[in-house]
């Protein structure tokens, strides 16, 4: 990886967590529910994210180290999957685990159809 382009994936991995640090505040200051909807929220919206870039890539021909920068760099600093699993421990350990059994099987189909989505959108403008 050239210097360049380990400057860009840093760079854009602290904006992407700036970005989620946004967001959450924005979420969690507004609506109080029985599941962690701002990391549900957060991580929904990045993987749609990630599927729009990977359908770039495939489809429309988005450079490789482009798809790394805003895909690994970008989407991985705004994701947080290691929040949701904690969240996801913490409704367990207070009791709730039915809550706990959606928040983790939502959050995982939730995740991989908006990412399928983002890829067949992109799909949709190459046909």
């Amino acid at each position: 990886m050239s210097p360049q382009l380990a400057v860009l994936l840093a760079s854009a991995g602290g904006v992407g967590a700036a970005a989620r640090f946004w967001l959450d505040g924005e979420i969690r200051g507004r609506w109080r529910m029985v599941l962690p909807v701002a990391t549900i929220a957060i991580n929904v919206s990045g993987s749609l994210l990630i599927g729009l870039i990977a359908g770039a890539h495939l489809y429309l021909g988005l450079a490789a180290s482009w798809q790394t920068v805003l895909a690994t760099g970008f989407c991985g600093g705004y994701t947080t999957f290691s929040t949701a699993s904690v969240e996801t421990v913490r409704l367990a350990q207070e009791g709730e685990r039915v809550r706990a059994v959606i928040n983790a099987l939502g959050t995982v189909v939730l995740t991989v159809s908006a990412a399928a989505v983002g890829i067949g959108l992109i799909g949709l403008l190459d046909s």
